[in-house]
């Protein structure tokens, strides 16, 4: 494995426009009705889950939760696309974002340019989901009331190296699709296995209570790591490590280590700092399908070290 600091991340690359900064950051003025009818649709979805319960649902949710956000939004949008921290084959790295898209939180193209936003204008201006815009924009109020959208053109910038493949370009337009069939699977499987009861159940709790969880647990990396926790590392941002999200999220709380090193496909860079992500990445490194892994190795004097927020 090769260190962090030999290849820049792709979010040094490219630049936004004055303009452009100013509407990041601002809200639009508006509710986005559409979208937050659809997010009380999913939450309520959610809710009635606790009502259908069985073991069996809660083995498939457990499964999904593993190749959707471990495999997808972590190992594939995260640390693959966005970051370019290892290497896999075409095929796997197609599959990978493909699971990601069974999270619902948008294509590829979108995932990764806004992220790439995030961390070139950290806590800056530009930043789309930045806490000191306050707590409750940089966990879901960028999104309800913000102005960077799906198809804005300013993510297509962010993120030309997806733009010229077509299966991300058209994933990124139907990302949609893999959760419907995934739905369409799971109603079928519980009429087989035990009647429309377990249907149901399959559906609510392997897509309406595992997306929901996901997304907070996903919008909890935009706002708690940017608030609460500890710093190992000086950066000029407010990142810290916080280890309840990184449980949550299987590593990505770590949050102060990966803006330090952001290339590293290794978040948990301490003994203690559990990250299932990045144990998905060596599985794949031993069995000969990761190359190229970067991975930020904390010298002896570096792992007890902290800071303070300035």
């Amino acid at each position: 494995m090769t260190t962090a600091t030999i290849s820049p991340s792709p979010s040094d690359l490219y630049s936004a426009s004055e303009k452009e900064l100013i509407l990041l950051e601002t809200a639009s003025g508006k509710l986005d009705r559409t979208f937050t009818l659809f997010l009380i649709f999913f939450h309520l979805g959610a809710l009635a889950a606790l009502f259908f319960f069985s073991w069996k649902a809660l083995a498939v949710t457990a499964l999904l939760w593993v190749f959707a956000q471990n495999g997808g939004i972590a190992m594939a949008y995260h640390r693959l696309l966005t970051h370019r921290g290892y290497q896999v084959p075409r095929w796997l790295e197609y599959f990978l974002t493909t699971c990601a898209t069974l999270a619902l939180q948008g294509g590829p193209i979108y995932w990764v340019a806004v992220h790439r936003l995030h961390h070139q204008y950290t806590d800056k201006p530009g930043d789309p989901h930045s806490p000191r815009e306050g707590a409750w924009w940089s966990h879901i109020g960028w999104i309800t009331n913000g102005n960077l959208h799906n198809h804005s053109p300013l993510l297509k910038r962010y993120a030309p190296d997806l733009m010229k493949d077509s299966y991300y370009r058209w994933l990124s337009k139907y990302h949609w699709v893999p959760i419907f069939v995934l739905g369409g699977g799971l109603a079928t499987s519980g009429l087989l296995l035990g009647g429309m009861k377990l249907a149901i159940g399959f559906v609510l709790w392997g897509v309406f209570l595992r997306v929901v969880c996901g997304w907070h647990a996903t919008w909890l990396v935009n706002s708690a790591t940017h608030m609460f926790g500890s710093r190992r590392w000086a950066v000029k941002d407010d990142s810290t490590n916080n280890w309840w999200v990184a449980l949550l999220t299987g590593g990505e709380g770590w949050h102060n280590n990966h803006h330090a090193h952001p290339v590293s496909a290794k978040h948990g860079m301490a003994w203690y700092e559990v990250d299932f992500n990045w144990w998905g990445i060596l599985l794949l490194k031993k069995r000969g399908l990761a190359k190229k892994v970067y991975a930020k190795e904390l010298a002896p004097a570096e792992v007890g070290q902290r800071f303070r927020r300035l």
